[in-house]
């Protein structure tokens, strides 16, 4: 293992560097239990100690350790860095760093540098109306929550994407390190262009212990570890012990000579040109867990084991003799020595944090929106499908948006602003036109048979759903714009990661100092029903029932017909600033339905009537439909009432925006009850054919007027490797069981609508016989168009229905 032993402190530096730590720890100590007496001017009692104990120690003082140790060479070599927390809680290091560089302060005025700041700062700390205790939002420099675990380095590889001066010191716990994501992340190395992107500078820190185990990394022999790291391709230094002199100089000194690697291999790419795959170093750094805390208590021993994870002396009340223990651990820090009669930290030690927006909390890389260039998007208008009238021809919907993608990429080659991430799927999502002005980024081996792999590229595919959403996520909070594709079964696999992004953007929507950044946009296409050649395996859109759990104010959920509406959707999404967009749609060839020109209108009604596929007045029933398969099925129900019952009043609604169903107080482009009842009537039948799980159309409604008259057809869990049409028939969604749907819930169609529904019931027979035989659907089922001709005549969109906002 590769050590580094050279004098790279003064002893003043490394005396003052000590000192500084320090304060970062007793700032750290003193937010955990501090309800008063931040300076311990008098003898520490009951009543200075919050009443409820919450925090997390053992990480804390490794990473003010890394923290101080990093301003130094952001001072030495001018570096434009930031910091990504890891270890999970590690809040109170995070806010000490930030409060002792001042950055806090001035973004916090009330947190002020003196003993009454102090105080506040470690009141609010896991406390009622406070901040929490891990790297939150609230925090300045902070990009990256660390509640949950797994996503710091694949969070600090986005932010580097195209930022080729900043530097990510990514803090890596050794318990993060043991989770699936992070496992992975190590390959972000093969993704990174030395000449065009940024550095990560991984740190693993090894403590030694999870909430009550031991971890995996920390346990292993030292030679495998090494095998380990440098087999994902990094050159790792070490860092190990537990006596804080010779730790600050040999961290140092590796400090400098990673610097050293990083600034060397950058040279090599830019200025001599050397497309040679680099070694990246990375830092070991193993320390005692809980390090400069309490040893032992009540006989047992607490520092460097998982006893330090929490708080170390966790009931102070019911055991009198913890007080004087916590008193003796906060004055071994010596804050008399630290801070001046004021509580401020003295000028000495405050000088020793790097200036201005050099410092890793004011780094405006970590406030994303304050650097955010809006895009450059052409007039998705020029990308119409041209629909003389509607079905009457074909497109695939993702293709043709893929043609749009393309030229947004090739506009925005040069401000780099830009990228897709897909886990594989480019290509298989139809988005191939985006490869004619771009590659996927690469910079492991290629050979002469590889397609579309460049070490400069627009698109970055890795087979791990887990990478591209937080290269993403990463990208997206440093203040640029992208998009993630995916099959619509397996977006699942981020289910979480969604969940701590839309946290993210509720909370710092709320914060005046965050700025808002690009929406982070999602195109699940291979869906659902058009995985019948994949088959129960592949075929889920639950994703949709589980973003709409999240925040009104962030989520957005559209499932455009046809391909024209896609457009304009994505026009609209690419625009959008600090919201979750997902857009689902299909990558084969289908009907087009409506002009651009009538699209546009639709879509930013988000719902409305399709006149031409209605008839006028108060109808019998509404054939509602959301998605395009669902759409499909509606129109051809329609055609088949109406070649049969004549007589019968239909009106076709057409959803766009999912969340125009909810009520207007429930979310910011919900309708209100009046829009709505004059859309779905107050008291007529509802044929409701949805994209997704039946059950969420019910949920978004169930305040409404005519909740009662709906009923939804959709996915109901029934699969299997089959025709197109038949993915449709198992879910009881196609048009022959929307048309008998209709029929029993209009009684006054009697005789009519019982010889009608017994054809329907002979269709799904033969339906079932003829796929049997010949393993394709019926010539009337393939070959079927809308024919207004034979139905009603053509007519236009019915006018303006509520604008979205």
């Amino acid at each position: 293992m590769q050590q580094i032993k050279t004098r790279t402190l003064t002893p003043q530096l490394l005396s003052k560097m000590d000192a500084y730590w320090r304060a970062a720890n007793y700032l750290s100590v003193g937010q955990i239990y501090l309800f008063d007496n931040p300076l311990l001017k008098r003898p520490l009692t009951l009543a200075d100690i919050k009443p409820m104990l919450l925090g997390h120690w053992g990480t804390t003082p490794g990473q003010n350790f890394i923290y101080v140790h990093l301003n130094r060479v952001i001072k030495k070599y001018d570096l434009d860095m930031i910091y990504v927390s890891g270890p999970g809680h590690g809040g109170p290091a995070v806010v000490a760093n930030t409060y002792l560089e001042s950055t806090y302060s001035e973004i916090y005025p009330n947190i002020s540098q003196d003993a009454e700041g102090l105080q506040k700062l470690f009141l609010q700390f896991s406390f009622p109306g406070g901040i929490p205790s891990h790297a939150s939002p609230e925090c300045p420099g902070s990009i990256h929550e660390g509640g949950e675990l797994g996503y710091s380095l694949s969070h600090a590889f986005g932010a580097v994407f195209d930022n080729p001066d900043l530097v990510v010191a990514c803090v890596v716990g050794d318990g993060e390190a043991e989770t699936g994501p992070l496992a992975t992340a190590w390959h972000s190395n093969k993704f990174l262009n030395p000449a065009t992107d940024g550095a990560v500078l991984p740190i693993l820190h090894l403590n030694g212990y999870k909430i009550a185990n031991p971890t995996i990394l920390a346990r292993i022999e030292p030679e495998e570890l090494d095998q380990l790291l440098r087999g994902n391709g990094w050159i790792p230094y070490y860092v190990e012990g537990h006596e804080p002199e010779l730790m600050h100089e040999a961290m140092a000194a590796i400090l400098d000579q990673a610097i050293a690697d990083i600034k060397q291999i950058q040279h090599e790419a830019r200025d001599n040109g050397n497309t040679k795959r680099p070694r990246w170093p990375m830092i070991v750094l193993r320390s005692p867990k809980g390090w400069t805390g309490p040893k032992w208590v009540d006989g047992v021993q607490i520092e460097d084991t998982f006893r330090s994870h929490q708080v170390p002396l966790s009931d102070p009340r019911s055991h009198p003799e913890h007080l004087k223990l916590l008193e003796d651990w906060l004055r071994s820090y010596r804050p008399e020595e630290l801070f001046d009669e004021s509580g401020q930290l003295k000028p000495e030690l405050a000088e020793l944090a790097p200036k201005g927006d050099r410092r890793m909390g004011a780094n405006p890389q970590a406030n994303g929106g304050m650097l955010l260039r809006d895009l450059i998007v052409p007039d998705f208008r020029d990308y119409a499908v041209n629909v003389p009238a509607p079905g009457s021809v074909q497109a695939a919907d993702a293709h043709e948006l893929g043609v749009f993608l393309r030229d947004v990429t090739k506009l925005n080659q040069e401000q780099r602003n830009f990228r897709i991430f897909g886990p594989d799927e480019t290509l298989s999502n139809r988005l191939n036109a985006v490869f004619e002005v771009t590659d996927r980024q690469w910079d492991a081996e290629t050979q002469a048979n590889d397609e579309f792999l460049a070490a400069d590229g627009r698109v970055m595919e890795m087979l791990s759903e887990h990478q591209c959403e937080g290269w993403l996520e990463g990208y997206l909070l440093t203040g640029r714009h992208g998009l993630f594709n995916c099959y619509e079964a397996f977006i699942h696999i981020i289910d979480s990661m969604f969940n701590q992004h839309a946290k993210w953007l509720k909370v710092t929507a709320e914060l005046p100092w965050r700025r808002p950044i690009a929406s982070l946009n999602y195109l699940l296409a291979s869906h659902v029903w058009q995985q019948m050649h994949n088959g129960f395996t592949h075929q889920d859109p639950g994703f949709i029932d589980h973003v709409v759990n999240k925040k009104a104010s962030v989520v957005r959920v559209y499932l455009p017909p046809d391909a024209n509406c896609l457009l304009s959707v994505w026009d609209h999404c690419l625009r959008s600033r600090h919201y979750v967009n997902v857009v689902i749609a299909g990558k084969y060839q289908a009907p087009q339905w409506l002009t651009m020109e009538e699209a546009v209108k639709h879509c930013t009604a988000g719902i409305g009537i399709w006149d031409w596929a209605s008839t006028d007045g108060e109808p019998d029933v509404v054939m509602a439909c959301c998605g395009d398969v669902p759409t499909l099925e509606t129109l051809a129900a329609v055609s088949i009432l109406w070649e049969h019952l004549p007589d019968l009043k239909i009106r076709v609604v057409n959803v766009v925006d999912l969340m125009r169903l909810q009520p207007e107080r429930e979310h910011p482009h919900g309708l209100s009850d009046e829009d709505f009842d004059a859309l779905f009537t107050q008291d007529k039948p509802v044929i409701f054919a949805f994209h997704a799980y039946p059950w969420l159309i019910h949920r978004l409604t169930y305040r409404r007027t005519n909740h009662g008259n709906i009923h939804v057809r959709g996915y109901k869990e029934e699969g299997t490797i089959t025709t197109p049409f038949d993915m449709t028939v198992l879910n009881d969604l196609d048009r022959f069981h929307l048309v008998m749907d209709v029929i029993d819930r209009l009684p006054q169609l009697a005789f009519k609508g019982a010889e009608l529904k017994q054809m329907m019931e002979a269709k799904l027979i033969h339906h079932r016989q003829y796929i049997n035989q010949n393993g394709q659907d019926l010539p009337e089922i393939r070959n079927w168009k809308w024919s207004p001709d034979s139905t009603l005549p053509a007519k236009p969109l019915r006018g303006k229905m509520p604008v979205l906002t």
